[in-house]
């Protein structure tokens, strides 16, 4: 069954199924998408989530079988998250994949979601992905093209009771805001977010959004990264806190926080598999001064404290939505704090 992402709430007011598939490469509109699903899941009681990410093809799959088929009578309700940012799960994923689907009518009390990149011909013509399908929801992310950005940033400032003026003036300030993000949607929901902090509900003037626009927030979420990969730990402490003071949203920050590690991750197993680092850097799209960070710190540093720091990625993104860890704080900036920390000590050469 396929569901639009615009359509996924109309669907769930009808009722959760137990497999959700979400395949895209826009990591805030399927964020967005599959948060729709996991608050659903809460408010019927799933209070319990495992996440999985697989790397390569020889991910052992039987913790993830396990614990989809260890629902019992009295067991609390339990969300199953695999993430498979190949788009490759390998023959034994394959197989397990397959299974799960056909299992997932019978499991009551598990919902499973599966994270997928863009589908291309050869995965959604894959026995594994048509399982997947044919058993649960497909949600396909499209990307928001340039052409469309316009539109995109309006529907976000009116479902904050929010609009640009009618006519060429209101053309006029959407596309100097487009231009100002560059096609980046993260940056341009931050920058919807940060126009509802600032001025009340109505309409917005071009030189109201142009004074928001304009002004570089003096602790940027997307430069965050750059002090922990530089080593700065002090630095990376009041970033954090300036960026909390000014309404940053935690999931923002966690995104790009989570993005890094897995970046790192992805190309440090590049390297362990026998390429170089300029091969690995160019395939993952490291470029400029993130480029030469990375030429200087990923050699030294162990996959395995990448995992880990993957699985409190994983962690802290239960925590800012309202999930409990016995070991992590409440507070999802405190979390947050803890988890930059981590990573930059990891980076520390």
């Amino acid at each position: 069954m396929q569901v639009l992402p615009n359509n996924l709430t109309d669907h769930l007011s009808k009722g959760l199924r137990n497999l959700y598939v979400f395949h895209g490469d826009d990591a805030l509109l399927v964020q967005e998408a599959s948060d729709l699903v996991r608050r659903k899941a809460l408010q019927e009681g799933y209070s319990d989530r495992h996440v999985f990410s697989v790397f390569g093809a020889h991910f052992d799959w039987s913790e993830v079988l396990a614990s989809a088929g260890s629902q019992s009578l009295f067991a609390d309700k339990q969300i199953i998250e695999i993430r498979i940012a190949s788009g490759k799960p390998g023959k034994e994923g394959s197989i397990a994949l397959q299974n799960m689907a056909s299992n997932c009518a019978l499991e009551q009390g598990v919902l499973t979601m599966v994270y997928l990149p863009k589908a291309d011909k050869i995965m959604k013509n894959s026995a594994w992905f048509m399982a997947l399908e044919s058993a649960g929801v497909s949600v396909q992310i499209e990307p928001v093209s340039r052409h469309e950005l316009p539109t995109w940033i309006a529907q976000r400032l009116s479902a904050q009771e929010q609009r640009v003026p009618s006519g060429e003036a209101g053309q006029r300030s959407l596309k100097f805001f487009s231009d100002r993000v560059e096609g980046n949607l993260l940056a341009a929901h931050q920058e919807v977010q940060k126009l509802g902090l600032l001025y009340p509900k109505g309409e917005l003037s071009f030189e109201q959004i142009e004074m928001a626009v304009l002004d570089v927030a003096r602790y940027d979420v997307f430069k965050l990264t750059q002090a922990i990969l530089q080593g700065q730990p002090l630095r990376v402490q009041k970033m954090m806190d300036g960026l909390q003071a000014e309404g940053v949203a935690a999931v923002l920050a966690h995104h790009t926080l989570a993005e890094e590690i897995r970046s790192l991750r992805r190309v440090k197993a590049s390297m362990e598999q026998g390429k170089p680092i300029s091969v690995a850097l160019k395939e993952n799209r490291i470029w400029g001064d993130r480029e030469r960070l990375y030429d200087r710190i990923v050699p030294t540093i162990r996959i395995n404290h990448l995992n880990v720091l993957i699985k409190d990625a994983h962690i802290v993104d239960g925590v800012i939505k309202g999930l409990k860890s016995p070991v992590w704080p409440e507070d999802p900036w405190q979390a947050l704090h803890r988890l930059a920390q981590r990573l930059g000590s990891v980076c520390k050469v």
